[in-house]
């Protein structure tokens, strides 16, 4: 960081002065669209090797000049595009703005975002990027900010985990006075004429081949090692359910087994029972948990993949550690391209737009957790 701050030097004034001209740039760029939430604090300090107390007071400049937003419990936000005034006659259209709202900015939904951005911008949009932080009441809030900001158009991705009755949450954004797209949700108990538009990743797909490559490997005992209460927990659960009673996986006691949050102590039990069990395979839903598992697994005297297979689901961090994970990987871009022509046109046809229900089929990456089969060992 020390070339960042020679780069700067030239400027007269405070050092918050200076990093507050360095942000204005980035953002004047482009490095951060309209909408786009910054780092938080610790990552943004020490990125421009400044003290949080430097950042706060460069933030706070900007803040003043109405460059950035600071939103409670959500953190700081660059300024969406002003509202253009209704086109004369013959004039330009003013700039149309889209607000997408997403439950995380640092896993799995950056790239759904890319693939939102690049559609949008192609087509002369701008972006008002919320994020939920998967707190029900932020979510809310950062709903009405949007529509308040003057938008468009909704990509939601709410967090209908969260709640006692999600379809009624969906029934509910019928009410919503412009067009929207589910995005990585769909209605939990639809009507069969309910009109909610949605692109999402068919997760019991991808599950059905994980475990089918598992399989045709000649893995027979397979694991999963799964989550509770997340997004897409339950899709991925009940995926391999599904796909172990169709590809005849013998799914032995306690070869399940999921937990909100796994910890090491959990992971190595995990590991330890599919020694004594036999289990050969295992399909974990997240690479962080996949990864570790691999770890303790050795530790027990398992060989990855000789001994035990693995397969993560998300491929976010699949290829950082000493073995890189096999791992079904989502089309996150494709998801948010897709979902964000599907609003675009629902934007320009109104109330005569036709529903779409997109299902995307994830893509199976092999890799050097999940070799040779069980007999070749």
């Amino acid at each position: 960081m020390k070339s960042a701050e020679k780069k700067d030097s030239f400027l007269r004034g405070p050092k918050y002065l200076q990093v507050a001209e360095r942000l204005r740039r980035e953002i004047t760029s482009g490095s951060w669209a309209p909408g786009a939430q910054l780092p938080v604090e610790r990552e943004l300090a020490d990125t421009l090797a400044v003290s949080i107390n430097t950042l706060r007071r460069a933030v706070s400049e900007l803040v003043d000049e109405g460059i950035v937003q600071r939103r409670q419990g959500a953190g700081t936000f660059v300024s969406p595009l002003p509202e253009a005034a209704p086109a004369e006659a013959g004039s330009p259209k003013g700039r149309r703005l889209v607000g997408v709202l997403v439950p995380s900015t640092t896993y799995y939904y950056p790239r759904v975002v890319d693939g939102i951005q690049r559609v949008l911008r192609d087509a002369g949009v701008g972006v008002v990027l919320a994020s939920s932080k998967y707190d029900l009441g932020i979510e809310r809030d950062e709903v009405r900010a949007m529509l308040d900001s003057g938008v468009q158009g909704l990509l939601l991705v709410p967090n209908l985990h969260l709640l006692d009755e999600p379809q009624e949450y969906v029934d509910d954004l019928r009410r919503l006075t412009v067009p929207y797209v589910l995005v990585e949700r769909r209605p939990s108990a639809p009507a069969p004429d309910d009109p909610t538009s949605y692109v999402a990743t068919d997760h019991p797909g991808g599950v059905c081949l994980a475990v089918r490559h598992l399989r045709s490997l000649g893995h027979e005992r397979i694991g999963h090692l799964g989550r509770l209460r997340t997004g897409t927990s339950d899709a991925v659960a009940r995926g391999f359910d599904e796909a172990a009673a169709l590809l005849g996986a013998d799914v032995v006691e306690g070869a399940v087994a999921r937990a909100d949050i796994w910890s090491a102590e959990g992971i190595a039990s995990y590991a330890r029972h599919c020694v004594d069990a036999g289990i050969t395979a295992v399909f974990c839903h997240g690479d962080r948990d996949a990864a570790a598992l691999v770890v303790a697994a050795r530790r027990h005297g398992l060989s990855v993949p000789e001994d035990l297979a693995v397969v993560a689901y998300d491929d976010e961090v699949t290829e950082v550690g000493d073995i890189p994970l096999t791992a079904i990987s989502p089309p996150k871009e494709e998801v948010g391209a897709l979902a964000a022509q599907l609003l675009l046109s629902r934007m320009d046809f109104g109330s005569g737009a036709v529903s779409h229900r997109v299902d995307v089929q994830p893509r199976l990456i092999v890799r050097a957790s999940c070799g040779a089969a069980p007999g070749d060992r």
